[in-house]
């Protein structure tokens, strides 16, 4: 029915086991299976030992060999659903008699019994790590707990009381009234906090592919007195072709030993995550005796790399909770370029929208990283010092003059215009920037690009009642490029009983306010219009809402009649919902991009820039916002088969003529005026442009270009206004990547996804794949092998560009050979290797 895997505490060894729980009729046991390695099938496990979940169920302690055994259950959401399905199964033994327990070997006793029997053991020493407790509230789960403490006591505290803020605003009896609890609480906050001293230290190290080669001591271990907890983050982890496509890396371990290494030694650390995307690697230490009070673990990763997705550059993020806080850690790895400040402040945008923590209850949205109490943000931001020549800039330096430098920095500018990280705190910058030097000493740049100095690597956050007591460099740890940064939080927790009696309040007042009031509020406009909208251009307009009225009130944009979303999905309004109190305002950003999702039927006319937004007021009326535009059509988003007939520019072309050709597209006996082009003269311009000035340049296709190149590519292609493309070579080639991504129909059309997929897993010679591609559209049939063609040359070129056939097969069969369902990692595979006989193919 359900299974988890836990490791067991044996004669002072760890060993895996499988826990399943099953069910048969209305009786149901924990089995515990040893397992091999990499289990796969029943063959690879074994039932060890069987604990029937009797009426009695209280507390589980497995024995073995006349030992106990010590069951670690992993931090995280799947072992959190595990014990709430044993729970369940517990409470449906309430109901029913309790059978006859035959010879099935057990050691179960009730509650009372059970803390007996742990206190006994707590005398010798012995320490559990692992057990359930029934109360009415619920099940919980306790690890790393002591022998020493008091286990009586850790039952009385976990019991459900009103002083816990997530459990409270969690209950069903609230419903639609949270968040206006929630506002009301933020006002009184300072009527229940206290500070306590739980120190957090985060450190931030962009290691540059380098492997650990001196102590991380000078770093993790700069405070006098140990942290209470650790969340170290590291970037560029591995610049391998290997970990940017396989996402696997041996320098994981090293480096996370490096750090187990360098930690405080004045107090034990319990390890409690760790989450990587590519080289962003984020890892989660907690003193043992806090480890209690840690809960609700969940990770998340999400790439914005090339084409936006890939993750080369992008964020991994953990949240918790710890005591009545939640918490979320960010660790990211912006992009690149002094120029491209505009693509970072968009990469933490992507971020803050897409990084989305799943909740234990499935009906609950998920968890953005600004729904929790305490953000801390760190990583290599890679935001630059501009506007001042290298030598001025160091100049700056040698004077200490971090004052100045300052002023010129873009991150700072960026957050001063609200452009990102807004209601975040940065510590005052009294530190030489930490990037860039040679690797291995203390001096500046001096290779060919003589890059500027930067404060690259930064450590921000958002909260109430954080205190920062020191945020500096470490020069003397010389491994990379880079500087590791470190910053030490003193952050604050609740008052148990002054936050209750603040609750309860709040409560009283809000019941009489609903009796009384009903809520209003004035909109700053009720129609916007979105001019010469394009393809991947982000368009943003502000809606202010007043709230007018007698009381706080909850808005919330609602979905029309038939309709499964608020809006459609070329545009978003941030935020979506919320709450405002009485004579306050708020600012909705209403966000319009179009993607290769919704460019197709923008490009072809089918449908347009229009939409109508029903804001509702929880208790009160709705209000209607209109929102217009005109889309400038692209050749992103447009099919191969429109775009073979269209000889002039697409911005050129009647919305008629777009429109008919997009209703004729895939009819091949359509009736043409003229002859069509062999294949599009865009895509033609992207490959020959890549052709003669980018055959031999390194890492092409594996390094994103730039934002504001991409921009001038596409208006190119699209107006004809240059015969030449603009822009370096990654640009371009990203440029091609996006193009194809964007075809409403893949190079291989859909239809012929499965065939292509049966025909790589038979051993035939080329001919025959030949064979498969010949049967596809005439233009279609054409792009494919015009592209594997343009492919080999590069491969030709190998020594000078490092590509290879594995890399190209990885990049570009995603793109030519979609599914149209979502894609295994199976299918994947054999996709790649469909592809990979067009490359590997004599030329001749």
């Amino acid at each position: 029915k359900h299974a988890v895997q836990c490791d067991v505490l044996f004669n002072d060894v760890t060993e895996s086991r499988l826990l399943g729980l099953v069910a048969s009729t209305m009786e149901h046991a924990i089995f515990i299976y040893t397992h091999r390695r990499m289990a796969i099938t029943a063959d690879d496990v074994s039932l060890e030992d069987i604990i029937p979940i009797s009426l009695d169920f209280a507390v589980v302690e497995v024995s073995y060999q006349e030992e106990v055994l010590e069951l670690r259950l992993p931090f995280g959401s799947h072992s959190r659903l595990f014990l709430t399905e044993v729970n369940r199964a517990w409470s449906g033994r309430s109901t029913l008699t309790p059978k006859g327990q035959g010879s099935v070997k057990q050691a179960l006793a009730p509650l009372s019994t059970a803390l007996t029997k742990l206190n006994q053991q707590r005398k010798t020493g012995w320490s559990s790590n692992f057990y359930f407790e029934m109360v009415t509230a619920g099940m919980y789960m306790y690890q790393g707990i002591s022998g020493r403490e008091d286990r009586n006591d850790l039952v009385r505290s976990s019991s459900h009381t009103p002083s816990n803020k997530a459990q409270i605003l969690a209950m069903p009896q609230f419903n639609l009234r949270d968040n206006l609890i929630k506002c009301e609480l933020l006002k009184k906050e300072d009527d229940y906090t206290y500070l306590e001293n739980f120190s957090f230290f985060l450190g931030t190290y962009n290691v540059n592919g380098q492997t650990p080669k001196e102590s991380l001591s000078p770093w993790l271990h700069c405070t006098d007195d140990p942290p209470d907890v650790y969340c170290v983050g590291f970037q560029e982890l591995d610049l391998s072709k290997e970990a940017f496509f396989f996402n696997d890396t041996p320098k994981e371990l090293e480096w996370t030993k490096a750090v187990s290494k360098g930690l405080h030694p004045g107090a034990k650390y319990a390890f409690v995550k760790l989450v990587r995307l590519v080289g962003i690697m984020l890892i989660f230490y907690v003193k043992k005796e806090h480890a209690e009070f840690i809960s609700d673990v969940e990770i998340e990763t999400v790439g914005t790399g090339i084409m936006g997705r890939m993750g080369n550059k992008g964020a991994v993020a953990i949240r918790f909770h710890f005591h009545n806080s939640d918490i979320c850690v960010v660790n990211s790895h912006l992009a690149a370029h002094i120029e491209e400040y505009e693509r970072r402040n968009q990469d933490y945008k992507d971020i803050c929208s897409r990084l989305q923590f799943r909740q234990l209850d499935p009906t609950q949205p998920p968890l953005t990283i600004m729904k929790h109490n305490v953000v801390l943000w760190i990583g290599d931001l890679n935001y630059r010092i501009s506007d001042l020549e290298v030598d001025h800039v160091k100049e700056l330096i040698s004077k200490r003059d971090f004052e100045t430098l300052h002023s010129y920095d873009q991150l700072k500018r960026q957050i001063d215009e609200e452009a990102v990280f807004v209601g975040f705190v940065e510590g005052e910058i009294d530190f030489q920037p930490t990037y860039k030097y040679d690797t291995g000493s203390d001096k500046w740049d001096t290779s060919e690009k003589c890059r500027v100095p930067a404060w690259c690597d930064r450590i921000l956050w958002k909260g109430k009642n954080i205190k920062q007591e020191h945020y500096q460099s470490h020069m003397a740890v010389k491994t990379s490029d880079h500087k590791p940064v470190s910053s030490l939080l003193i952050i604050g927790r609740l008052n148990h009983e002054a936050y209750k009696k603040t609750f309860e309040e709040i409560v009283r007042n809000i019941d009489k306010m609903e009796n009384e009031c009903i809520p209003s509020v004035s909109l700053s406009e009720r129609e916007f219009h979105f001019k010469d909208v394009k393809f991947m251009q982000h368009h943003a307009e502000t809606l202010i809402l007043f709230n007018d009225g007698q009381v706080p009130c909850q808005f919330e944009f609602i979905q029309k009649p038939n309709e499964l979303t608020y809006c459609k999905p070329w545009l978003t309004a941030n935020p979506p919902k919320g709450f405002i109190a009485q004579g306050a305002s708020v600012e909705i950003e209403l966000e319009v991009f179009v993607n290769r999702s919704t460019a197709p039927e923008l490009n072809s006319g089918k449908q347009q820039l229009e939409d109508i937004l029903v804001l509702h007021l929880e208790r009160g009326k709705d209000y209607f916002i209109s929102v217009t535009g005109n889309y400038l059509p692209s050749c992103y988003g447009t099919s191969i088969y429109s775009l073979c007939q269209l000889r002039e520019p697409i911005q050129d072309m009647p919305q008629e003529t777009l429109y008919k050709l997009a209703e004729m597209s895939g009819d091949e006996n359509a009736a043409n005026t003229e002859k069509p082009l062999d294949i599009p003269k865009e895509l033609w311009m992207m490959v020959d442009h890549l052709f003669r000035y980018a055959i031999k340049q390194e890492d092409i296709f594996q390094q994103p270009g730039l934002r504001s190149e991409f921009a001038e590519i596409r208006d190119c292609l699209d107006t004809g206004m240059s015969d030449s493309l603009s822009g370096s070579n990654h640009s371009v080639a990203e440029a091609l990547l996006l193009f194809l991504d964007a075809l409403p129909e893949p190079v291989v059309p859909y239809s012929f996804y499965q065939q292509c997929l049966e025909t790589s897993l038979q051993y035939i010679i080329f001919n025959q794949f030949q064979d498969v591609i010949s049967m596809l559209p005439q233009a279609h049939q054409n792009v494919f092998n015009y592209l594997a063609a343009f492919l080999r040359e590069l491969l030709k070129n190998s020594a000078s560009n490092r590509l290879d056939v594995n890399i190209l097969a990885t990049i570009f069969a995603s793109l030519l050979l979609r599914s149209p369902t979502k894609q295994d990692l199976a299918e994947k595979r054999k996709t790649q290797e469909f592809f990979q006989h067009f490359l590997i193919q004599d030329s001749s």
